[in-house]
């Protein structure tokens, strides 16, 4: 499937699905209809078995510059409802990329503020180029962050740090996105496509419904007692080792050989 506004593939041959924001002249910013097709996008691509990762992108210049703040201005008093719409379209789409077992690769180019950072906090692993912006932005509009900036930025940073981010709204380089471990890996300009497609089709060869599973758990553990999350971690185990790839990881052990794993 693939719409004017989000574009979306999906190779066969390796399991890498791609999701491009396709509005470069505004900076790919998110109004509506770009957030209805993000939905429709998220849903094909995690409801297809033979996705076995899914890189997030944008067209042009950016990632995403955040809400098409035009289209709130062109609202008048019904803001609220054009809020409501926007995020009735990205809530789902956020919570089935963290339900996918397919890890996600958020590969940034430009600015990524406001909900763009937000989509980006969501990712698994984040690729940047090394002249990439980061930033929270909310605080310039006097409204509070949403697309689960709050929830995954203070996961990612801490609370302390992540209130100062929303507070003074500053920009982060990659670089010091990097450090605060918001950024999984910098590179050059001009490199980040083929880093990207190399990273994610080595993703994509490993074992999908392990990585699933590794997601749960690192989502679900701050709200466990240790006791609980040990029995959450056997269950998570015991299931693992009923998968096909579980069974070519300890055959391809025993001989001495990489495994070739399926995904399943």
């Amino acid at each position: 499937m693939t719409s004017d506004l989000v574009s979306s593939s999906i190779d066969t041959a390796t399991g890498v699905a791609i999701l491009r924001f396709e509005r470069p002249e505004v900076l790919n910013a998110i109004d509506l209809a770009t957030a209805r097709a993000f939905r429709a996008a998220v849903e094909t691509v995690t409801g297809d078995p033979s996705v076995r990762v899914i890189v997030l992108a944008g067209a042009g210049r950016a990632f995403m510059a955040g809400g098409d703040v035009a289209s709130f201005a062109a609202a008048g008093d019904d803001v609220a409802g054009v809020v409501h719409g926007l995020l009735d379209a990205i809530h789902p789409a956020v919570t089935a990329l963290r339900a996918a077992a397919a890890p996600v690769v958020a590969l940034v180019r430009g600015a990524a503020a406001g909900a763009g950072f937000s989509l980006v906090l969501g990712a698994d692993v984040v690729v940047a180029e090394e002249t990439a912006a980061f930033l929270v932005a909310y605080d310039r509009l006097g409204a509070t962050p949403d697309c689960g900036g709050t929830w995954f930025l203070e996961r990612r940073v801490g609370r302390a740090r992540a209130f100062e981010l929303m507070l003074t709204g500053r920009r982060l380089s990659a670089t010091e996105a990097r450090d605060l471990g918001i950024v999984t890996e910098v590179v050059p300009a001009g490199a980040l496509e083929a880093r990207g497609r190399e990273l994610a089709e080595a993703i994509a060869r490993g074992p999908t419904q392990a990585y699933g599973r590794y997601k749960r758990l690192v989502d679900e553990a701050p709200s466990r007692r240790l006791a609980e999350h040990l029995e959450a971690e056997r269950v998570a185990f015991v299931a693992a080792t009923e998968t096909d790839d579980f069974r070519e990881g300890v055959a391809a052990f025993l001989a001495k050989r990489p495994p070739v794993f399926r995904g399943r």
